[in-house]
């Protein structure tokens, strides 16, 4: 049985939720408005201002259908009542990042600048030279930005120099040392 798609996913104040066709569930709220597609196998439904996930028999296959639709369902939810972001910093001398018109330009130790434009719904800030903030309301889409911000300049574990994660941590590893005097 799963425990995660039994569970019920209140909705917020401010929130609007719908289900049309084919499971297509719509959701509105204060911050914008996600639509997705789900597998017609599962029952969904809006009642009174909880949602429920229900599955027809107990297959394998449903059973895993199960769980991800609520999880995707609740991070819908999530995503248009508060948000998501992703918080990054920048270590080494010299690196730094910089936002024109939602399009990041990184100096990160090569010969030239690194830009990227976000995609759409996803909104990049830089509050100072070495931190970086992703938001959007799809945790899917500030996460898979936040991740390619990131490959750029991965953090190395000598000098503990690249882009990272707030809350990363990296394990340092010890460099050469000189040769044993004898």
């Amino acid at each position: 049985m799963s425990r995660i798609g039994n569970k019920l996913i209140t909705i917020p104040a401010g929130v609007e939720v719908s289900v049309a066709g084919e499971n297509e569930v719509t959701v509105k709220g204060p911050k914008g408005t996600l639509t997705k597609s789900f597998s017609p196998l599962m029952d969904i439904k809006v009642d009174a201002g909880v949602i429920t996930v229900k599955r027809p028999n107990d297959e394998k296959h449903t059973k895993q259908l199960h769980g991800t639709t609520r999880a995707l369902i609740n991070t819908m939810v999530e995503g248009v009542s508060t948000g998501f972001s992703k918080q990054m910093k920048i270590v080494g001398i010299g690196y730094r990042a910089s936002v024109a018109n939602n399009t990041i330009t990184l100096t990160v130790g090569y010969s030239h600048e690194v830009k990227l434009t976000a995609p759409e719904g996803v909104k990049v800030e830089c509050p100072d030279a070495t931190t970086i903030n992703v938001s959007g309301i799809d945790k899917q889409m500030v996460g898979q930005f936040a991740a390619e911000v990131r490959e750029i300049r991965k953090p190395e574990p000598y000098g503990g120099k690249g882009i990272r994660y707030v809350d990363e941590i990296v394990r340092r590893k010890e460099g050469k040392t000189a040769a044993a005097k004898k």
